[in-house]
């Protein structure tokens, strides 16, 4: 993965191509940025740096009216930074006191100083530093003085939806609609989960399963339903069928989310595999017995093959 590095601890260089954002999802609009930071870098035998805040600072500049849910925990964009090229992920820690800096101060005592930059890349309409005042016009005035150029990367749009995570979100927490957030991320959603014991009912009825617990707290969860999925376990990719829900059948309560991995039977407990959602196959259900859900089960099976061959 890219290497991702917290502020306090990163090496100031002069020669660094920057931009900055929360990012989350790292969907096809963050791309275009990054893409071009990496290849501005290039042109300039410079270092990329993407720099990121955590926590999301929603969650600091207004706590009680948020309740955000993460696409991307840091290590996930991270990895994702890897494949676009991008070197390094740089993490500013989002406090209160940080938040009152103005968007002079954070490019002047930040950005120059303690990372070092050559040129800013920025979105169209990035807004940053206290009450978010800061924008491209703010960049190309200080640009001059501290010696860096401003680059500025145009609206991205899928079939005339403009890309934003909160759209993204909305696609797979209260749709479940994978294909379309594949579409806006351009890259299937994935959530990374350790592996808990559970009570091993679907192993019972021929389906058996590894109980998930998402890695990060935070993290959007789609809707509940039926979905077909592929798994990374130790760097190998199986494909599978996810459950996410209640258990109507067995009159269950607590959400759950269980991974059935096709044609595979080792024992995973206490390790972290990574889920890639492709598709949705159908909603939660109640059944009336035993032999109707594994019935149900054998045709979720065929559907999720169908999508993923």
């Amino acid at each position: 993965m890219a290497k991702l590095v917290h502020l306090k601890d990163i090496k100031p260089q002069p020669n660094t191509v920057v931009t900055v954002g929360t990012f989350d999802g790292v969907h096809e609009g963050h791309r275009a940025l990054m893409e071009t930071v990496v290849a501005k870098a290039k042109k300039r035998g410079a270092r990329s740096v993407v720099v990121t805040f955590d926590p999301h600072p929603r969650t600091i500049i207004n706590p009680k009216g948020s309740s955000i849910r993460l696409l991307t925990s840091l290590k996930e964009r991270a990895e994702i930074l890897e494949d676009i090229g991008v070197d390094e992920l740089c993490v500013i820690p989002f406090t209160r006191d940080f938040s009152l800096l103005s968007s002079e101060e954070f490019v002047r005592d930040v950005i120059h100083s303690k990372i070092g930059i050559s040129e800013f890349v920025i979105g169209y309409d990035h807004h940053f530093g206290k009450d978010r005042s800061g924008t491209i016009e703010t960049l190309e005035n200080l640009g001059p003085e501290l010696g860096f150029d401003v680059y500025v990367v145009s609206k991205r749009e899928k079939e005339e939806i403009t890309i934003s995570s909160t759209v993204i979100r909305k696609a797979i927490q209260e749709e479940g609609d994978m294909t379309q957030a594949s579409k806006l991320l351009g890259r299937p959603y994935m959530l990374n989960g350790l592996v808990i014991h559970g009570d091993e009912r679907g192993r019972k009825i021929g389906f058996p399963t590894a109980n998930l617990q998402a890695e990060h707290p935070d993290k959007v969860i789609p809707k509940n339903g039926i979905y077909a999925v592929k798994v990374r376990v130790d760097g190998v990719w199986y494909n599978g069928m996810m459950n996410i829900g209640v258990r109507p059948t067995f009159d269950g309560e607590t959400k759950t989310l269980e991974v059935n991995i096709f044609d595979f039977d080792q024992s995973i407990y206490g390790k972290t595999v990574q889920i890639r959602f492709f598709d949705r196959i159908r909603d939660e259900q109640k059944f009336n017995g035993i032999q109707e859900l594994k019935d149900q089960l054998g045709g979720d099976k065929k559907k999720s093959i169908q999508v993923l061959s």
